[in-house]
């Protein structure tokens, strides 16, 4: 048996493995698997050359558990080493094998392994390793490395008859979670799902058929657990796969998800290799909660969903997968590091899902419209936060009306900009986030030969924002936030049939009728059809009030002010109410004429609504 001392620059290497280089525990088996399936790699490709002669057999990677003596065992049937491997490169943390082998074969394989501290991750979890080992070369003998978690290293020879290499892991007394069944199958899930080599875990039950018709009889037979697709969908290319392959490895991904809307294969060699399928999922108006779905591999190994560096802010409302081995990873894999060729994979998935939505706007206009609902959040998302994104989208960029009629935002301004035009030559694009709680404002926009967008998703206030600041030739101006007559401010005015002293006197009656904090009473001469009294809500603060809200800050400075909109030429105010002889008769109907236009907003509630509500019911005895 020979000993030695392991080559680090320092002898404190296992202690900052153990603490401070993975952030997770969990991920040596990550580690050791990924090193498994490029033992597995290198023989495969090394075949393919005439190297290693013969079949090569199964290669299947093995995970065994030994609780009794507290062993978590990684076994692989792949390129073994040889004694002078084995002190070159476990002995040298640090240099990575896969490394190497890249530089000699680098066209003919894919090598997943780029830091050779992968394998003393193992450290993190156990107190002693061992690497049992004999290399696929005929001369070979197999090999014993021994280690305790310090510099010092015995290696011996052994009796090993197949190629290959056992890695075992004497499990330490705090991460005794990983001889647990359950917690090594969640974690090959998680990290080794997709891996291009078959992974064996245990065995399973299935339910067979033997014999047909009437003599057909089922029965349980037991057949490996093998836990890993070896080829997904995304590895395949795009002409091999039909539509229910991107929906059933959708739901491999998403277990009882709803089928998405549509995907887009990523595919590309250079000028870097990124292969992958983004999905586009049904959101509605719950986005918050379908961001981070997407996952990053690096040749099939699982490494994060965490891509925010990689994928632009608004796309990760997207699902699916990203592959690409020229994605930069720290060394333990774990966070991405800034370069150029990850600022060109974010413009090329940009680039890549704009087009995909262009063509199906093109292709099938109605299609898109029924998708709208949820295809615009990404869209409106990325005009927000995407110049070169707002560039591309903006001619598929659709809103909707209340009569559910579909439009560009350029061939919208075109159809209502001859009589919706302000005095101060702007176009003015009138909306309502809720049609049921305007319908009354709606209606009176309406017969005014106004034309009413809906804006009710929780990021259109931004996108409205947004449009206004982009196109300087047009205003959103929300049908509640003033009266008809002046949605659209024109030159022209309506003269009251109330002289100065009877306006002055109905306004101190409503005054005294309005004890809300924040309302003011604003007299109108409005025509006598519109309503006598109207709640509005000035656009601005609103606006700002619901956009500070939507980023989850406080908004104090943002006090919930509104207009009470008394209309002077109305019969109810201009006759009924200046007609009554006493001040309590005068302040009983404004009291009346103001709780009624706040139950049109929405704004009467709870014990007043029910004061309301009997009042209304002793008027009809």
């Amino acid at each position: 048996m020979q000993k030695g001392n392991i080559s680090v620059q320092t002898e404190n290497i296992f202690p900052i493995i153990k603490k401070f280089l993975y952030s997770d525990h969990e991920i040596f088996l990550r580690e050791l698997i990924s090193n498994a399936v490029d033992a597995t790699t290198k023989l495969k490709a090394l075949a393919a050359r005439g190297e290693v002669k013969g079949d090569i057999g199964d290669t299947t990677i093995e995970v065994l558990i030994d609780e009794k003596d507290k062993k978590l065992i990684i076994r692989d049937k792949g390129i073994g080493m040889t004694e002078e491997e084995i002190k070159k490169y476990l002995n040298q943390v640090a240099f990575s094998s896969a490394q190497e082998f890249l530089e000699k074969y680098k066209e003919e394989s894919s090598i997943i392994g780029n830091f050779g501290l992968g394998f003393y991750s193992s450290f993190m979890v156990a107190d002693k390793v061992e690497v049992v080992t004999r290399s696929y070369q005929k001369e070979a003998t197999g090999v014993t490395w021994a280690c305790e978690g310090d510099p010092e290293y015995t290696l011996a020879e052994n009796d090993k008859k197949e190629r290959g290499t056992d890695v075992i892991l004497y499990i330490n007394q705090e991460n005794e979670e990983f001889l647990q069944s359950s917690r090594i199958e969640q974690l090959l899930s998680k990290y080794c799902k997709f891996l291009p080599v078959p992974i064996k875990f245990g065995s399973k039950t299935e339910k067979v058929t033997e014999g047909e018709g009437e003599e057909a009889k089922e029965k349980e037979v037991e057949v490996d657990n093998i836990i890993n697709n070896t080829k997904p969908a995304w590895s395949k290319q795009p002409t091999d796969l039909k539509d229910e392959d991107y929906l059933s490895f959708y739901q491999e991904l998403y277990p009882f998800s709803s089928p998405p809307l549509f995907w887009i294969h990523l595919n590309i060699d250079y000028p870097f290799h990124l292969t992958g399928i983004l999905y586009f999922p049904k959101l509605g108006n719950n986005f918050e909660m379908q961001k981070n779905k997407i996952q990053l591999y690096s040749n099939q190994v699982y490494v994060t969903d965490d891509v925010k560096d990689i994928v632009p802010e608004f796309l990760t409302l997207l699902h699916g997968v990203i592959d690409s081995p020229d994605i930069p990873l720290n060394v333990s894999r774990s966070y991405l590091q800034a370069d150029t060729n990850v600022r060109k994979i974010t413009g090329y998935i940009t680039k890549k899902v704009a087009d995909k939505l262009g063509e199906l706007y093109k292709n099938d206009k109605e299609g898109f419209e029924a998708k709208w609902n949820d295809v615009g959040v990404f869209v409106k998302y990325g005009l927000i936060s995407d110049e070169k994104f707002y560039e591309r989208a903006l001619p598929y960029t659709l809103v909707r009306n209340v009569d559910g009629e579909y439009f560009t935002v350029e061939a919208y301004k075109e159809k209502i900009k001859g009589h919706q035009t302000d005095k101060y030559n702007k176009i003015v694009l009138l909306y309502t986030n809720s049609p049921d709680s305007h319908d009354s404002f709606i209606q009176a926009a309406k017969a005014e030969g106004y034309d009413v967008l809906v804006m009710d998703n929780v990021i259109d206030n931004h996108f409205m924002q947004q449009l206004e600041y982009k196109m300087q030739d047009i205003t959103f101006v929300r049908v509640d936030s003033d009266t008809v007559d002046n949605l659209v401010q024109k030159d022209e005015k309506k003269e009251s049939v109330l002289n100065e002293k009877q306006q002055n006197e109905v306004k101190e009656v409503f005054e005294k009728a309005v004890t809300e904090e924040g309302g003011a009473v604003v007299l109108k001469a409005l025509s006598p059809e519109s309503q006598p009294v109207t709640i509005t809500r000035p656009e601005f603060l609103r606006r700002m009030k619901e956009m500070q809200a939507l980023q989850g800050n406080q908004f104090g400075e943002f006090p919930d002010s509104f207009n009470v909109v008394v209309n002077s030429n109305h019969p109810l105010i201009a006759g009924k109410l200046l007609r009554k002889r006493s001040e309590e008769g005068k302040a009983e109907l404004a009291e009346y004429l103001y709780k009624l236009a706040l139950l049109d907003q929405g704004m009467l509630r709870g014990s007043n609504l029910t004061a309301f509500i009997r009042k209304s019911l002793d008027f009809l005895k």
